[in-house]
């Protein structure tokens, strides 16, 4: 018994002797930390000293007294200046947004709307659905570089319930180099916007025109409606040999060529897209002008009312067949891209 009693009185002995070397020892660290202060004046607190202080005064309610080189509102100050930003981080949207365009896509629109002029969002976008690009046209449109245009026409289509079974017929006039005036005629097919037919003449009659039209639909291949304006060159012979060939003849009103929208739309395209742009010499050139842009107006110019494809209808080709690859068509007026392997 007085043993056991003799080894707890030497054991708190001993505990009383660290403390109070603990003490004391803490008093000589204090009154250095109080000379350094005369010394050196404001001392720098990093950010590893900081967090120390402010994750020291969670777990430990006697912190202040331990404290010297800062006040303790500003410890306090410390931690709620973290929790501020450790929870902006944690409700920062990360991830979200529409994902950003490839550069090289960048440079391919603006690359064929430069080479192309008369082109607009929708061609363009078009364009990059045939090479396999999947981009909204109002990207392509953001992406366009900006440049005056005149605006593109538009027309409503009619007949819907004959659109298979129904041509139209027109005349557009073209003056050349020497001051003469040269009639293109042609003949449009509704369903796919298909060119079945064209022809130049300086002196057009209703027999050559009644001619065309055999030439146009050979081997009894004749649609059932011909939508056709009063036009005097339209007479009496045109009308029997049309009427001879199984055709109804469908007639718009006087001056109203809006009644005719796929055939003027038509015309229209091959004045802004080729006419205007080049100076007719005589008939043979503008035949051969004209077989060009049908060309490429059949192979490769798209169309809206085509859900953007061609009267020949364009595989899309994905961009795993290779790099993009610009051919020059109608002169170097348009131009058709494809993808080839290098």
């Amino acid at each position: 018994m007085l043993r056991l009693l003799g080894s707890l009185l030497s054991t708190l002995r001993s505990a009383l002797r660290k403390r109070t070397d603990l003490a004391l020892e803490n008093l000589a660290l204090r009154q250095q930390l109080a000379a350094l202060r005369r010394q050196v004046g404001r001392p720098q607190v990093r950010f590893a000293d900081r967090l120390f202080w402010a994750w020291l005064h969670r777990f430990w309610g006697r912190w202040r007294e331990a404290l010297i080189l800062v006040q303790p509102e500003t410890v306090i100050r410390w931690h709620r200046r973290g929790f501020k930003r450790f929870w902006t981080s944690r409700s920062r949207h990360r991830g979200l947004g529409r994902p950003g365009i490839d550069r090289k896509v960048k440079e391919l629109i603006e690359r064929i709307a430069t080479a192309n002029p008369l082109w607009g969002a929708p061609r363009v976008h078009a364009e990059l659905l045939k090479l396999g690009i999947a981009i909204s046209q109002r990207t392509v449109s953001r992406w366009m570089p900006r440049r005056e245009k005149p605006p593109s026409p538009t027309w409503r289509s009619f007949l819907d319930n004959h659109v298979k079974d129904l041509v139209s017929v027109d005349f557009f006039t073209v003056p050349t180099a020497t001051f003469q005036v040269l009639f293109g005629f042609l003949v449009l097919a509704h369903d796919r916007r298909r060119v079945v037919h064209f022809n130049v003449t300086a002196n057009p009659t209703a027999q050559w025109t009644a001619q065309q039209v055999v030439e146009a639909f050979p081997w009894e291949s004749a649609p059932r409606y011909l939508l056709r304006d009063r036009d005097s060159i339209f007479g009496g012979l045109f009308r029997s040999r049309v009427r001879g060939m199984s055709i109804e003849e469908v007639l718009i009103a006087y001056r109203s060529p809006w009644q005719n929208p796929f055939a003027e739309r038509l015309i229209g395209s091959i004045r802004r897209e080729c006419l205007d742009h080049v100076i007719v010499l005589g008939e043979k050139h503008l035949r051969r002008i004209l077989g060009e842009y049908f060309r490429y107006y059949h192979r490769s110019r798209t169309h809206l009312s085509l859900e953007k494809d061609c009267p020949e209808p364009r595989a899309v080709q994905p961009p795993g067949v290779g790099e993009v690859v610009e051919f020059p068509e109608v002169g170097g007026l348009h131009h058709r891209y494809e993808r080839r392997a290098a």
